[in-house]
């Protein structure tokens, strides 16, 4: 008996708490072919996010095409900062930090995502002692980073499109003016 009821139970409770899957990466329907541009040419972030961006719908921009949006990745910050020592003052801990600047603008200029700052950062421990496998544990962090920066330049594009598309609620007992 409790074995039917276990299943229907989690079903409702999974319901009831609100959860629902992240909708897909919408871009505005006017925006053309988009060129990811970055600071470094050899940007493996500027790759995965040229990549992330055909596969979400738009269009990758030809080489010679002067009529395309920019997603431009202005500054791609790495530091590698101390977090604790040990008792003989050597580094044990520390921060991995990635920040990314960056901007999206139409094929005239027109900014649709304004200048914007993402920072990540992923703590580990390095045993200074014995140091087998310590940069092999940083370069697994390095490129989850990127792939959790890319992920999160892409939420952003997203959140600021809808936004643009989507109407402002109205507040009830607030008169709509209209603008001039």
């Amino acid at each position: 008996m409790i074995r039917r009821f276990v299943p229907v139970a989690l079903v409702l409770a999974l319901s009831a708490c609100g959860f629902h899957l992240r909708s897909a990466l919408s871009l505005p329907p006017d925006l053309g072919p988009v060129r990811v541009v970055a600071a470094d040419r050899y940007s493996p972030l500027a790759d995965t996010l040229a990549q992330a961006l055909e596969s979400a719908g738009a269009v990758p921009a030809e080489a010679g095409d002067t009529e395309t949006a920019v997603l431009d990745l202005l500054s791609e910050r790495w530091a590698d900062t101390p977090a604790s020592v040990d008792e003989f003052g050597r580094s044990v801990e520390f921060s991995l930090r990635y920040a990314v600047v960056f901007e999206l603008r139409r094929a005239d200029g027109s900014v649709i995502v304004p200048q914007q700052v993402i920072e990540l950062s992923r703590d580990y421990i390095s045993n200074p002692v014995n140091s087998i496998g310590t940069e092999g544990e940083r370069e697994i962090l390095v490129r989850e980073l990127r792939r959790e920066m890319a992920a999160s330049v892409l939420r952003r594009i997203d959140a600021v499109t809808e936004l643009a598309v989507a109407p402002a609620p109205a507040v009830e007992g607030t008169p709509v003016v209209p603008s001039p």
